[in-house]
């Protein structure tokens, strides 16, 4: 198996293709995603107002909503046709409409109508210019019920309990910032980590397929010249995998230190926890990688395979939609991901400062797919001997 590590090593080192996957790729994610959010909440997104009332109190609400730290009012549109063709531009993320009258029909009380359009195509900007929105609406009416209250003589403590008949007091839990950068970049890198590594194992073995050179791989994971098929295929494959596991561990652990060591983000379980939990996470990946081009022993299906199951992890995971508000079936497909469950330890550990094994399922799940190619080594020594390159 030695032979075979230094022979992997070797070819890792001597392929450009590697080096951008294993160490370029992620490194470069992780600068250009937490660079991007660098800010934390995105800040001044721009929006439009359709106000066709015009009125003194419509004026003061685009001015409340206009200072408003994530929108920011960049045009004023005469119709909503107008304001609807700057959203389909990309112009604006979203606009506010005022009908003629609103003033009028709120201060009688006759509950007028307005309305706000988000582009949701873009969903961090759609649902915070959509959250601005629903509050400034909500302060607007709370506005013109203390108007009509004030003009029925009712003091400000009479008028508490009907404008405010529950004082909400939020206190966001280990990320008091509501910082974008902590909560997104901790799982979008790690699980574009989890695709490069993804790729490098099917890759590394497709390509042996691929090469013709699966016979010298045999020959150098033999031992003294012996051909037992068995043990041959598990160091054989072992061999290739503790190659790439190794840079892959180091550049997991590069990328928890960066996160948790250079850019204080909260760990409230120890750094050297989450340098465990990214190692159990590479190794889970190497396992799932060698699952798919075992199933599908060709290079170009093998890949295919892995990038349709890599993205798709993000989407599955829990990350930008709870896992528990899908459908069952989809909640059962999710133990299937790896990253759902590095996700999981991470919240778990990370942000809530919890111990690894309070969620002892999710850390098992990503072992048990650690030791998958100890189920796969026979098939992967019959793919070598056997199979074809098939382009």
């Amino acid at each position: 198996m030695l032979n075979v590590f230094l022979r992997e090593l070797k070819r890792l080192a001597t392929t450009p293709i590697y080096w951008l996957n294993m160490v370029i790729g992620p490194v470069f994610c992780a600068l250009f995603f937490t660079t991007m959010m660098d800010a934390g909440l995105p800040k001044n997104m721009p929006i439009g107002l359709v106000d066709g009332d015009n009125s003194a109190t419509t004026r003061s609400l685009a001015r409340n909503l206009d200072a408003f730290q994530s929108s920011e009012i960049v045009a004023h549109y005469p119709s909503v046709t107008e304001a609807r063709k700057a959203m389909q531009k990309g112009e604006i993320y979203a606009f506010y409409y005022i009908p003629k009258g609103t003033t009028h029909e709120m201060l009688l009380q006759h509950a007028p109508t307005v309305s706000f359009y988000t582009n949701s195509q873009y969903f961090v900007a759609g649902s915070l210019t959509y959250k601005d929105m629903r509050m400034m609406s909500e302060l607007m009416s709370g506005a013109a019920t203390r108007s009509v209250l004030r003009a029925k003589g009712a003091t400000d403590g009479q008028m508490t309990p009907y404008l405010q008949p529950i004082v909400i007091d939020s206190h966001p839990i280990h990320n008091p910032s509501l910082n974008y950068n902590v909560y997104l970049s901790n799982t979008v890198v790690p699980g574009l980590l989890s695709l490069f590594v993804l790729f490098v194992t099917v890759f590394g073995i497709g390509s042996e397929i691929k090469e013709n050179t699966s016979d010298e791989l045999l020959a150098t994971a033999s031992k003294a010249g012996s051909w037992n098929k068995t043990q041959t295929a598990y160091k054989a494959l072992f061999g290739k995998l503790w190659a790439q596991g190794i840079i892959f561990m180091f550049v997991g652990w590069a990328l928890m230190l960066y996160f948790y060591g250079y850019l204080k983000f909260p760990c409230y379980c120890g750094i050297p926890t989450m340098l465990f939990v990214i190692t159990i996470f590479v190794w889970a990946s190497q396992g799932l990688g060698v699952l798919m081009i075992c199933s599908l022993p060709t290079p170009r299906m093998g890949l295919s395979f892995a990038s349709l199951w890599g993205v798709l992890s993000f989407s599955i995971c829990g990350m930008s939609f709870p896992v528990m508000a899908m459908p069952s079936w989809i909640q059962g497909l999710s133990v299937l991901f790896p990253l759902r469950h590095y996700f999981i330890l991470y919240v778990n550990c990370a942000l809530d400062g919890y111990p690894l094994l309070n969620a002892w399922p999710y850390f098992a799940t990503l072992c048990g797919f650690s030791l998958l190619p100890l189920l796969f080594a026979p098939r992967f020594g019959k793919i070598m001997r056997e199979v074809a390159y098939a382009p």
